[in-house]
């Protein structure tokens, strides 16, 4: 069926906002209503901290499904995402338990897994939207819309939490069906790759796997421990939100910038990224004491971590086109796991040697990622390249830098 252009043009809004909903008002805003949560159910520190692990285990996943699946089933990804996403955010509000919250926290953390993968496939095959090389970063930066409306949503409805869950579902479940609706006859007919990942394309993602492990790594202070930073520093309860909302404001202004950032290469766009997430993430372990170094830390930090993730989405398109869903949903998996561990690391510096310290250290790893990017020749793989991993380095096309 053909498609209207009205229905291309609705794609990258509601994908915008589907991305919105399931990282900003779902998984990454658990830690906004925690305390309150806490209060009426008596959920303890350790099993705050299990449920996070859990979450973090579901994420990665659902990006593996997300791997398995979206070149072939990325409109029922979508529904996925919203019946995890969605309906879990609907059953927090009204557990009526702390271990029911918590399996219910977990589950929700799937859709935001299985969206991204999904949202690729799905935007890689518009006829129309193709052919925009900033629409993908458009749509990741609805990270940064969702975690402002998260935070809008504490300052007006806490200690009444379940409210706030009540709409994050509704308002999920709304954004899947639009993109259902401008999804609908996005089929090109074109055949698209497998998703089992050569050791071509290992060996050309060498330097993007590692880059996005210490993103990871080196962002995970700020979102486990920023708030917790703010406050500790004399900051109350109301300038840490404000701080969450400034976060929030700079990944939406990812936006704004995605047309500027989609003209260079994504090896370039990595660099400068990444290198303001870790100018950042300094800039708030050594002057949280300031509410003005604090909110502005944030607003830059919601920009380049946003910004970098959408320049690893361009990197693996780049090496590999036809695979771009299954590269996108293993970086993510990966930066998840890097997050999992940089927030042990951040956890045993912030006991110990302090959190300017701990954020230096992260702010570190971060810097690192950023000259990963470093020039260096990279094989851009080619679909035939890539069905035929055994095939002798000669018959395949010329190198050429890769972004």
């Amino acid at each position: 069926m053909k498609r209207t252009f009205s229905l291309s043009g609705l794609l990258v809004p509601s994908g915008l906002a589907l991305v919105a909903a399931t990282y900003g008002l779902v998984r990454l805003a658990t830690g906004l209503y925690l305390p309150d949560v806490q209060d009426e159910l008596g959920l303890g520190t350790a099993a705050a901290g299990l449920v996070s692990s859990g979450a973090s285990l579901a994420y990665c996943l659902g990006a593996l499904l997300g791997l398995v699946l979206a070149t072939r089933r990325a409109r029922t990804l979508v529904v996925v995402a919203a019946l995890t996403a969605g309906g879990g955010g609907l059953g927090l509000s009204v557990a009526p338990d702390a271990p029911t919250f918590a399996v219910l926290a977990v589950l929700a953390s799937v859709g935001p897994g299985v969206v991204s993968p999904a949202l690729v496939e799905i935007l890689r095959r518009d006829p129309v939207v193709a052919g925009d090389p900033s629409a993908q970063s458009t749509v990741n930066a609805g990270t940064g819309p969702g975690l402002v409306v998260a935070g809008a949503l504490a300052l007006t409805l806490l200690p009444d939490w379940r409210a706030a869950w009540a709409w994050s579902g509704l308002l999920t479940l709304a954004v899947a069906a639009l993109v259902l609706v401008a999804a609908r006859g996005g089929e090109t007919g074109r055949q698209a790759p497998g998703a089992t990942l050569p050791r071509s394309w290992w060996s050309a993602h060498r330097r993007v796997v590692a880059a996005s492990l210490l993103l990871g790594a080196g962002s995970a202070a700020v979102w486990s421990y920023g708030r917790v930073v703010v406050l500790e520093a004399g900051g109350g309860t109301t300038t840490s939100l404000v701080a969450w909302i400034a976060l929030g404001l700079g990944g939406t202004a990812v936006v704004a910038t995605a047309g500027p950032l989609g003209r260079r290469t994504p090896r370039t766009a990595w660099t400068l990224t990444a290198g303001f997430t870790a100018l950042a993430t300094l800039a708030l372990g050594l002057g949280s004491g300031s509410a003005v170094v604090a909110v502005a830390a944030c607003a830059v930090f919601g920009w380049g971590f946003v910004a970098a993730t959408g320049a690893l989405i361009a990197w693996t398109v780049d090496v590999d086109p036809g695979r771009g869903a299954s590269g996108t949903a293993l970086l993510f998996v990966v930066l998840v796991l890097g997050q999992a561990l940089g927030s042990a690391l951040a956890g045993a510096l912030l006991g110990g040697a302090g959190h300017e310290a701990a954020f230096a250290a992260s702010a570190f790893l971060t810097a690192v990622g950023a000259v990963v990017a470093a020039p260096v020749r990279v094989r851009r793989l080619r679909v035939a390249d890539a069905a035929t991993p055994g095939r002798p380095r000669g018959a395949r096309g010329p190198s050429r830098p890769c972004g």
